[in-house]
């Protein structure tokens, strides 16, 4: 049976390169293998490609705190070529075959933010996931949510501020806007990376030197009181949302250490206790949001409900984790559809958009 070469794309320029390690790995053990001929690229933490062993892909691939990318000698490169996209071996300029499709397992700046999905889509490579628009927006929190605004999606309260604003942000402003307290975010990064929660001044400057350490640009948003419902979302032009979950942090907010490396940092109640017309309002919201951002293939919706009933958005993920304790997968394993046949329509999904688009008309006679 023809097997399709799938390149598995993991690693990173990004302060979230071992989340990135651990959902690649939760993914490789999946993949049907009678289906599927996993093509290993791993991207090391200064932007340099590897084909990767599938034997040996990880270091200490059983500590989530130090797992690590594989050694490798054979970097590689994708070089576009009609139909015959090629894997060429820069070391010996040798092609290592055609791809047929890729799988970005990549969370975080120079893998989530349409960069990789820009690259893959220029060399005529089906992709998992958003397309460079909906990567984009995905990722910036400040151009998200105003696009959210604008489509009446409600959202918390916020400010941005540029780099150069970081010696004019003052404390007085901040409260006066947003009350206290309040959180700070980079407004391109992921995984609880760089977000600090504030409630004095003391506080809030430190907050923001290091959320400036991670991007040029941050957004401090308003505290919201409620809880923390998350939803999966699946598809292209028609897409479906899952049975919601709630997240019950044990740390002071859902942090990165919560996320991927303390499992008991937070109980993740999957299906959330909810009254069925409050389930409806996630599910269509999460839709809402989906394709507000122009989104592709999946994402995860992550909303606060408010004591009063009230819905808001906090963001979307355009590419979830997969790690073993991620909520995306699990959404969808109690929605019916197991990981492994979840992976098998994310690249499902990537095909057909990649022959949707081929379709287009891409000259013009004059």
């Amino acid at each position: 049976m023809y097997k399709l070469r799938v390149a598995v794309i993991f690693g990173g320029r990004s302060a979230e390169h071992e989340v990135s390690l651990q959902s690649a790995k939760n993914v490789l053990s999946a993949l049907n293998k009678e289906k599927y001929e996993p093509v290993l690229i791993g991207i090391d933490k200064s932007g340099r490609w590897f084909l990767i062993e599938d034997t040996n892909a990880f270091l200490n691939d059983d500590d989530p705190k130090h797992i690590a990318l594989s050694r490798s000698t054979r970097q590689v490169a994708v070089v576009p070529g009609g139909d015959e996209t090629k894997l060429i071996d820069i070391s010996t300029n040798t092609s290592l075959g055609r791809i047929d499709a890729a799988f970005p397992i990549l969370h975080g700046p120079f893998g989530e933010d349409g960069t990789v999905q820009g690259l893959l889509k220029l060399a005529n490579i089906p992709f998992v996931g958003a397309g460079v628009l909906g990567s984009a927006l995905g990722m910036d929190k400040d151009a998200m949510k105003r696009i959210l605004r604008s489509e009446n999606i409600p959202i918390a309260d916020f400010l941005t501020y540029s780099f150069t604003d970081r010696d004019r942000i003052s404390f007085s402003d901040v409260e006066a806007a947003l009350g206290m307290p309040v959180f700070v975010k980079p407004a391109n990064m992921g995984s609880s990376v760089g977000i600090s929660k504030v409630s004095d001044k003391e506080e809030l400057r430190k907050a923001v030197d290091d959320a400036f350490l991670y991007d040029t640009k941050i957004i401090i948003e308003e505290y919201i009181k409620g809880r923390e419902i998350e939803c999966s979302v699946l598809g292209n032009e028609d897409p479906i949302a899952s049975i919601p979950g709630e997240i019950l942090p044990r740390r002071e907010f859902y942090s990165y250490e919560a996320k991927y490396i303390d499992e008991n940092g937070a109980v993740l109640e999957i299906p959330a206790k909810l009254d069925q017309d409050v389930i409806e309002r996630v599910r269509g919201l999460a839709v809402a949001t989906y394709k507000a951002l122009c989104c592709e293939g999946l994402a995860r919706v992550d909303m606060f409900l408010k004591d009063n009933g009230e819905i808001l958005i906090n963001e979307i993920n355009t590419l979830p984790g997969f790690t073993r304790i991620s909520m995306y997968p699990k959404l969808w394993e109690i929605s019916g559809l197991p990981y492994d046949r979840l992976l098998d329509r994310l690249i499902e999904l990537a095909l057909e958009r990649y022959d949707r688009e081929r379709s287009l008309v891409t000259t013009v006679e004059i």
